[in-house]
């Protein structure tokens, strides 16, 4: 058992601003007894007395008013912390979910605006797949998520925010004779392998693109997506395929990828959407759909 715990160190403190056992008795809502007592261990841990006690009264010891100052130091520092802790726990939190369908940086002005708007709030971010991000939602993990549409919401609210709409691109080997035009159109990646997300990670989104490659008549040979984008861009450098990604994804700036506008993007273009349980939105979001979509 540790000599130094808080309970003692107050007592302790107690004693020695009144220099009176009974007095500090009262003001600690307790009998003097077991505060004699709980004194009494103390000095036992410590090897040393803390307090001369005679008919004349009380007064500190050397080894006292050497503890004394230390002791109200370690007080001062633990109520400190646990009044920053409860701030902490009043203050109000959002936890939002990101898609991980676009480039992080997509997010970024939004989220700084909202938290011009809200400097109260904490904002904890979750990146993920928008299927699980809706899961999350509805399980009560996250308050809210940007998630990237269309996929199935279910019982949830759903804001489109239509200027972080995503247009598809082409991301090519830059040495690769396509890369010589501005604009490609699908029928002219019909023999050129595409990396392509497996429809699990985000089935109606996957079946809306499905529908717009039929209508174009577009067949391509398509090569499983690496999850992480780095790593998949990695690939397209590498000669080994293209891939379409949301327009965000220029940002990315790596050697050997060329990044081209696709003709049929538009039409293949996801939406970003705010989903949030409808039974009870939380405060912050009333703030944060104005400024996602200023």
């Amino acid at each position: 058992m540790r000599a130094l715990d808080t309970h003692a160190l107050t007592l302790f403190c107690a004693v020695a601003r009144c220099l009176n056992f009974r007095q500090a008795a009262q003001q600690l809502h307790m009998t003097q007894p077991p505060l004699s007592r709980a004194i009494k261990t103390l000095e036992e841990k410590l090897g040393a007395r803390l307090f001369e006690r005679d008919t004349q009264g009380v007064a500190l010891t050397d080894a006292g008013r050497t503890l004394l100052p230390q002791a109200l130091h370690i007080l001062a520092l633990l109520d400190a912390a646990e009044q920053s802790l409860a701030r902490d726990a009043a203050a109000p939190q959002l936890r939002l979910g990101l898609t991980t369908s676009v480039e992080a940086g997509l997010f970024r002005p939004p989220l700084a605006r909202l938290e011009a708007r809200l400097p109260a709030t904490t904002l904890q971010l979750q990146a993920g797949p928008s299927p699980a991000l809706i899961t999350a939602v509805r399980k009560g993990k996250l308050d809210a998520a940007l998630v990237a549409l269309p996929v199935d919401t279910f019982d949830l609210q759903v804001q489109p925010l239509p200027l972080l709409r995503q247009p598809m691109l082409v991301a090519l080997p830059s040495g690769h004779p396509l890369a010589r035009k501005r604009t490609l159109r699908l029928a002219d990646l019909t023999q050129l392998p595409v990396y392509w997300f497996e429809r699990s990670r985000q089935p109606a989104f996957f079946d809306h693109c499905q529908q717009v490659f039929a209508r174009h008549g577009y067949t391509p040979v398509f090569l499983r997506e690496p999850p992480d984008h780095h790593v998949l861009l990695g690939e397209v450098a590498a000669g080994k395929g293209a891939a379409l990604l949301a327009e965000s994804f220029r940002a990315l700036r790596l050697g050997g990828v060329a990044y081209r506008s696709l003709a049929e993007g538009e039409e293949l273009a996801l939406e970003i959407g705010l989903v949030w349980p409808g039974h009870k939105p939380h405060p912050a979001l009333a703030p944060w759909r104005e400024a996602a979509t200023r």
